[in-house]
């Protein structure tokens, strides 16, 4: 299964909220980069960028989901 990154995030509370938010709506998301923050003592730098991927199948729908305007 290849997965694509479909957003990114520093805020890891911030980049759960996004897996959940695409979780409760059907998609298969998975946090890459979840635990470098705390290798690099939470420093801010391109290493300790979180990223959320889907697999490929669900990409297009999982980013125009996170598009839209809430309801």
């Amino acid at each position: 299964m290849n997965l694509v990154t479909i957003a990114t995030n520093f805020n890891l509370a911030d980049a759960g909220l996004v897996c959940s938010r695409l979780e409760a709506a059907g998609f298969h998301p998975v946090m890459g980069n979840e635990n470098a923050s705390s290798w690099l003592g939470g420093t801010m730098s391109t290493a300790t960028l979180l990223r959320i991927e889907v697999p490929e199948s669900e990409a297009a729908d999982a980013k125009e989901f996170l598009e839209a305007p809430a309801e």
